[in-house]
């Protein structure tokens, strides 16, 4: 018997076209702060496994691993049988794992090996078998589109299962409770030039793509995993989702071969690249539509255009050409429109270039350009904000109308977003001819950033919608007003990513290294008897300091305090003394404090000695975001950040 449970519908969505799960039912219903949330069982005989299995070792992926065998539990002993094998080839790629701290190597080495032996327990032999053979894949076959293929079908699965993605922090990441699995994710990663960190959190293990590696892995899980489901909230692969715009980084467009095709319409190609993977489109100019197709007998190679699309912003389903074996995608002008920026100036160039040479009526081509310059999220409803930066180098989204209607529909929808005048935004009605106006505030645009990833239904998405409309308005703005707001929505989307619990850094501080590790945590707004709020962070650790390689000495375990305030212009500024009574006197405590600070933050603090003897040390504003990407911290330093806000 195969079965599973989940409170995902996109999960039971996926699988049920894989197994036509026989038997589905709601075992119970969590009520969770999101609304109530079903837990579905689903199962099925085990033979519609043992079916797939046959039939990819009679021609698909396993016949081409050279793999014989008819039934799960053949697979499950051909794989230990070459265990041996898979062992050896983990070895000779680990140089390309980073190995983080609380990741004992040489442990997760021994529990490898000794897999071979419990390959017996499905619960192993699940989460085993596939990085197995994705490893002796690239052993064997080496790595190439086709290769890359089949470990984006893969890596679509762990992801989807216990993995995660953010696009804002641009990580890819994989759990496991095993660290010799962990272990062997991060040799498979390494043996398709995808390098990863191992880490130990709490009682398991991670996985950890970031940065350009994130990127590329991004890409190949949504070129080559399950379908992006669309339509109702329930059944949207958010994970996936956010794969879509991670990958998106990686995008590559331009356009080539402007013609006159003989009796037809103007014509180009436009080419769209992202990895290892190059798609040529047509553009024609024809009629009143810009259109853009692709079309093959391959449906996989259709089907893998159609994705890019996606990548680049544009919806398009591939479709059958009439009554032939052809396959095809196909967009208009409106979906277009609807595309990232670079889509949209690459399509513009080629309607310019097409009237400069005298091929297209100028006032048609007019009206194509409006489109492509409005772009998507005018089209969809949202007024047009001015973006830009202030003499101060201070962000400013601003929406500017003599119509009071206007000001009012747009606070209601800022509202239906879930931003508060006053703390999110702020608005003062047209008097007249004067101009009224919406300014949105900095706190305004990290929070909705934080929506687009940790709401729930419309909320969430009205919040990505608004946000992609601001960093689009802020990339026609230019370099400098694009990556204020980019700083802006990533800090927001990163708060209450993080946990303290288990954490675990290393950093150096003074000239020496030290080992930090969180036991405990707390945070608190205090009013003073001027009415003034502090804010105060509570941080429990234990301090070490590295000698040698691996040998920690000194440890200190102690609480660490820090008050942040609003000084001067309203600026966030924490303060904290050493003690004279901790281990070491002052200066070692000052030492040891700066470390936590910054191992979680990644900003040291400001230490000076006052002329009292004391020693103090400062925190500011990008502290202040560090710690806020903790879960334990985030909700009462936003609380405080809109108390305290002007």
């Amino acid at each position: 018997m195969m079965q599973m449970s989940t409170s995902h519908l996109w999960q039971l969505a996926e699988t049920h076209a894989l197994f036509d799960w026989s038997y589905v039912t709601v075992s119970n219903v969590n009520l969770t702060l999101e609304g109530p949330k079903p837990q579905s069982r689903a199962k099925t005989s085990l033979e519609k496994l043992d079916k797939a299995i046959k039939w990819s070792a009679d021609g698909g992926w396993l016949k081409m691993l050279g793999v014989r065998v008819k039934s799960w539990d053949g697979l499950k002993q051909w794989v230990s049988d070459h265990w041996d094998e898979v062992i050896s080839m983990a070895k000779r790629r680990l140089e390309g794992v980073k190995v983080g701290s609380g990741f004992d190597l040489a442990g997760a080495l021994k529990e490898l090996e000794g897999l071979k032996n419990e390959l017996d327990d499905d619960n192993i032999a699940r989460e085993v078998v596939a990085p197995a053979l994705l490893l002796l894949q690239a052993e064997r076959l080496g790595v190439n589109e086709t290769m890359l293929r089949y470990l984006g079908a893969v890596i679509s699965g762990a992801i989807g299962g216990d993995g995660h993605v953010s696009a804002a922090m641009e990580v890819v990441g994989l759990t496991s409770g095993e660290r010799g699995i962990a272990l062997l994710w991060g040799a498979v990663l390494a043996a398709y030039g995808i390098e990863a960190e191992v880490r130990r959190v709490g009682s398991a293990f991670q996985v950890i793509v970031s940065g350009g590696d994130a990127v590329k892995l991004a890409g190949l899980y949504f070129r080559y995993g399950s379908p992006l489901l669309e339509g109702d909230e329930r059944i949207i692969n958010h994970k996936l989702a956010e794969a879509m715009k991670l990958a998106a980084e990686g995008l590559n467009i331009r356009w080539e071969g402007l013609r006159r095709t003989e009796g037809g319409p103007v014509a180009a190609d436009l080419i769209i690249s992202e990895g290892d993977v190059t798609v040529k489109y047509n553009i024609y100019l024809r009629g009143d539509a810009i259109e853009l197709e692709f079309h093959s007998s391959d449906r996989g190679r259709v089907e893998l255009a159609a994705r890019l699309l996606r990548i680049a912003g544009v919806s398009a389903k591939v479709k059958k050409k009439g009554s032939m074996d052809i396959w095809r995608v196909v967009a208009t002008t409106d979906r277009l429109a609807a595309g990232r920026e670079e889509l949209r100036k690459a399509l513009a160039e080629i309607v310019r270039k097409a009237v400069e040479n005298g091929w297209v009526d100028a006032g048609k081509a007019e009206r194509w350009l409006k489109k492509l310059e409005s772009g998507r999220v005018l089209k969809e409803g949202w007024p047009k904000y001015h973006v830009g930066l202030s003499g101060g180098g201070a962000l400013v989204v601003r929406y500017e109308t003599t119509n009071p209607d206007s000001i009012q529909q747009v606070a209601r929808r800022l509202n239906e977003i879930g931003l508060v005048e006053g703390i999110h935004f702020t608005m003062k009605m047209s008097e007249g001819d004067r101009d009224g106006y919406v300014s949105i505030l900095r706190e305004g645009l990290a929070y909705a950033a934080w929506l687009s990833v940790h709401g729930s239904g419309e909320r969430q998405r009205l919040a990505v919608e608004f946000v992609e409309y601001i960093l689009q308005r802020a990339w026609e703005e230019g370099d400098a007003v694009y990556e204020k707001a980019k700083e802006i929505v990533k800090e927001g989307k990163e708060r209450g990513s993080l946990r303290l619990e288990g954490f675990e850094g290393r950093v150096e501080v003074g000239g020496s290294e030290y080992v930090v590790k969180v036991t405990g945590w707390g945070a608190e707004i205090e009013k003073k008897q001027d009415d003034k709020k502090l804010l105060r962070l509570k941080i429990t650790a234990e301090v070490g300091r590295v000698e040698g390689e691996h040998t920690i000495v000194d440890r200190v375990v102690r609480e660490y305090t820090i008050t942040f305030g609003r000084y001067g212009n309203n600026a966030a500024r924490g303060h904290a003394y050493a003690s004279a009574k901790a281990p070491g006197g002052r200066v070692a405590d000052a030492e040891r404090f700066a470390a936590v600070v910054k191992a979680l933050t990644g900003e040291e603090p400001w230490v000076y000695q006052r002329s009292d003897g004391r020693i103090m040390m400062e925190c500011y504003e990008g502290h202040l975001k560090g710690f806020a990407r903790y879960a334990e911290l985030a909700g009462t330093i936003k609380k405080w950040l809109d108390e305290t806000g002007r």
